[in-house]
């Protein structure tokens, strides 16, 4: 067992103490040294609506610190919520390049997976806080997790969905919550890339929020040209009388594209989060019985 030193940083929203602590304990239990960093409990309120962690200049420090600290091998933020994608201009990629080490999350931390993309660095999708300290260290994605700390690249196979669109494709693996790339998109941190396979999931985006995102990923030239698509879980937003219409609709969505597209794959807001590692080259095979995720 390595004992690797684990910073935990909250670089967005606010998060519950003893989240951090739980999750602080399972990375002890896997031989771990967590390191809390300075601002990673506190909580404020922006604009009377928004829960930030801290202030931008003190989310900007615990980041930068945990960066460059030479003693920290990986960075695992506490949470998403809203405030990640404000410290983009306020962080030179060349500091994430020239100090390479994974940061761990999802959902708002989709910016971050963004920084580090721009810098060439790795850096791995996966659940946070809440989910170790409540799930433990040995959930089976907690597992997963464990094994990419320590350099396992497993593959993933997963059931299949009845609107797979079977093919195989091998590229680098990008992505992460479809707003946030929506966000980006027009920026130099945008990760919607051509020949790459991208993965999407969201939270509270009714089905016609997420059509207009994919219709303007489509108008900027993004989602023609991609390698593959995996459709991660789309939660809390209202269906209607047909069913699974989120899923219906981004079949329809990416129908005129001849790549290979994975429905239904288990990333998101769910307790069944797999990690996957940003940047890396996988091959990605889809049928309608299975979808099969391999590290190359």
């Amino acid at each position: 067992m390595t004992n690797k030193r684990i910073a935990i940083i909250s670089p967005a929203g606010a998060v519950l103490p003893e989240r951090i602590d739980g999750a602080a304990l399972t990375l002890r239990q896997w031989g771990y040294e967590p390191i809390l960093s300075d601002y990673c409990k506190l909580s404020m309120r922006a604009y009377g609506v928004i829960n930030h962690s801290s202030t931008l200049d003190q989310r900007r420090h615990d980041l930068i610190w945990a960066i460059t600290d030479p003693s920290i091998d990986a960075i695992l933020c506490a949470r998403g919520g809203y405030g990640a994608i404000q410290l983009l201009d306020t962080i030179d990629p060349k500091l994430v390049a020239d100090n390479p080490k994974p940061i761990i999350g999802f959902s708002d931390i989709t910016a971050l997976h963004a920084l580090w993309h721009s810098a060439g660095v790795r850096s791995i999708h996966a659940p946070m806080a809440k989910h170790l300290a409540e799930c433990g260290p040995m959930h089976p994605d907690s597992q997963r997790l464990h094994c990419l700390l320590e350099g396992r690249l497993d593959d993933i196979s997963v059931n299949g969905h009845q609107l797979n669109r079977p093919g195989k494709a091998t590229a680098p693996l990008i992505g992460g919550n479809l707003a946030l790339l929506y966000a980006l998109l027009a920026s130099p941190y945008n990760l919607v890339l051509p020949g790459h396979i991208l993965f999407v999931e969201d939270i509270a985006e009714q089905v016609y929020q997420v059509q207009r995102m994919l219709h303007a990923l489509r108008l900027a030239g993004r989602l023609q040209h991609l390698a593959g698509l995996i459709v991660g879980q789309f939660t809390d937003y209202r269906e209607n009388h047909e069913g699974d219409a989120m899923m219906h609709m981004i079949s329809d969505m990416v129908a005129p594209y001849g790549y290979p597209v994975a429905m239904g794959f288990p990333i998101g807001h769910v307790e069944h989060n797999i990690p996957l590692v940003e940047g890396a080259t996988v091959q990605l095979t889809v049928t309608q019985q299975s979808t099969h995720l391999a590290y190359v």
